[in-house]
């Protein structure tokens, strides 16, 4: 499956938060990083979720029923999203999305 081939494009805050920290973490060039978040909010394909207090309660107790994995907060809000959304692909190389049963596109090798 190709990206451009995708019905519905969603994405949400928390994974925005990460990615910045992950760019920062590796070193990324933060103008770079910006300049690639403008594009991802001036388009119109991509539908953007903004996490309210619920959605965050809900993950938080989404993580309680999952003790025995190392899902973060941002999974499990995405994870939620996309059952609500009846998402099942995620452009992610996070193997936690398969544990959930979705399909996800980036993989090593």
């Amino acid at each position: 499956m190709q990206l451009r081939s995708a019905h519905r494009l969603l994405i949400h805050n928390y994974v925005i938060a990460e990615f910045i920290a992950l760019c920062t973490a590796r070193g990324a060039s933060r103008r770079l990083a910006l300049a690639f978040l403008d594009g991802l909010f001036s388009d119109h394909r991509i539908e953007m979720r903004w996490v309210d207090r619920e959605l965050h309660c809900r993950g938080v107790e989404f993580l309680r029923k999952r003790l025995d994995k190392s899902y973060s907060l941002t999974d499990a809000v995405s994870f939620i999203l996309m059952r609500k959304s009846r998402v099942r692909i995620a452009l992610t190389s996070d193997e936690h999305f398969e544990q959930e049963g979705f399909v996800r596109l980036l993989k090593p090798g």
